[in-house]
């Protein structure tokens, strides 16, 4: 089981298939997605792996949040969220997820919080008819109408339809094909809509449903962090220090000193 990622809803588009079909996507965004913390059975009892996104300022995180931070030497983040992995698929804190994780063809859920839409009636929150428009009705036409029995039971059974909040709930869609991705610009799209409106936050991972198609990356699609060969091996000099002057020498003037 691998981690999932965190995105952020952009906004849908189209894009035409080879065969000239048109295809609706939602272009979801990775903004350094990046792991931030781990769990492990022998401390914690299971498999985690803590992934943050997204930019915040420090006035706008709470103390406890900053102190985590602070000890484990990363940048806040605006979302985090954990997602539980196998033991083989741990990934070590300051591992960047790349758009790559997912592979075209891959079917994956996303997770989010709908648009809320207020206190709803019946007709609007549950697709009711409504009453009738003449001969007796009265200033009730969209009503839900009657909710219960007689005497027995002589109650209204729990969970009836009726009018209340409706959306601002966290939902789930399950098997949404990845049509494209974009390493450059760090976007992923799925065919069909997802949760929330644009700008919120989701978390995307591997379809529970679905098995995994040949070609995705194990244990994660990351971004490999190498230094340059010259500044690797080197050690650290102080600017104008002789031996930094010394490396920045010409050839031919060391050749002529000697």
């Amino acid at each position: 089981m691998r981690s999932g990622v965190l995105v952020r809803k952009l906004g849908m588009t189209r894009l035409f298939l080879d065969d000239g079909r048109h295809c609706p996507v939602t272009v979801l965004s990775l903004e350094g997605c990046e792991v931030v913390g781990q769990r492990t059975p022998e401390r914690d009892g299971y498999s985690a792996v803590q992934v943050g996104a997204g930019s915040v300022a420090a006035r706008n995180v709470a103390k406890p949040q900053r102190t985590a931070a602070e000890k484990r030497g990363m940048a806040l983040k605006r979302q985090i969220r954990e997602f539980r992995v196998s033991t083989e698929n741990l990934l070590e804190p300051g591992s960047r997820f790349r758009s790559s994780h997912f592979v075209v063809g891959q079917y994956v859920d996303a997770r989010g919080v709908t648009i809320g839409k207020g206190f709803a009636g019946a007709m609007k929150r549950h697709n009711f008819g409504g009453l009738r428009a003449s001969h007796g009705v009265s200033v009730s036409h969209r009503s839900h109408g009657s909710t219960g029995n007689s005497q027995d039971p002589g109650r209204v059974f729990k969970g009836k339809k009726m009018a209340g909040q409706m959306g601002a709930r966290q939902r789930t869609v399950q098997n949404l094909e990845v049509v494209s991705t974009d390493e450059e610009r760090g976007v992923i799209l799925v065919k069909g809509g997802v949760p929330g409106a644009p700008g919120s936050w989701l978390a995307l991972s591997d379809a529970v449903k679905r098995a995994l198609p040949p070609g995705v990356p194990f244990p994660a699609g990351i971004e490999e962090r190498t230094l340059a060969p010259d500044v690797k091996d080197a050690p650290d000099q102080p600017e104008g220090s002789a031996a930094a002057e010394a490396d920045v020498a010409a050839p031919g003037e060391a050749a002529d000193e000697e």
